[in-house]
């Protein structure tokens, strides 16, 4: 379960670097493809707001990582489901403002990893007593 735990939270992270990568570097270019609702004049004027929030979700994809390099198990355990809570209302927010399918990978993601992570912690909780 420790396994399937950390692959999870790699995956979310990864997810987030690309959505970094899109939000930075793609947004002019997909932003119209993806988006289809918006206006696709509005990509080239907002492009700095979308590369301001591109790097917070560097940021979560970051923090996440980190979780798995931290040694001590309650640390990394806490600092995963702290960036995973982040994700996960990231996810919310987005379903909330843009649409649910916007903000579902998010979400369902990182919820499944939270649960996952947990689960796994206390396995290895009980191990030790």
């Amino acid at each position: 379960m420790k396994w399937i735990s950390k692959a999870l939270i790699a995956l979310v992270a990864l997810l987030h670097v690309y959505i970094a990568w899109f939000e930075i570097f793609a947004w002019t270019d997909v932003g119209p493809e993806v988006f289809t609702t918006v206006d696709p004049e509005l990509f080239a004027e907002t492009t700095e707001i979308a590369t301001n929030q591109g790097f917070y979700n560097l940021f979560l994809a970051v923090g996440l990582v980190w979780s798995l390099a931290i040694r001590d198990r309650q640390w990394s355990f806490r600092i995963a489901l702290c960036f995973l809570g982040f994700v996960a209302v990231a996810g919310v927010v987005a379903a909330v403002t843009l649409t649910v399918s916007n903000g579902l990978p998010q979400l369902l993601s990182a919820a499944v990893a939270i649960v996952v992570t947990s689960i796994s912690y206390r396995q290895e909780s009980e191990g030790d007593g």
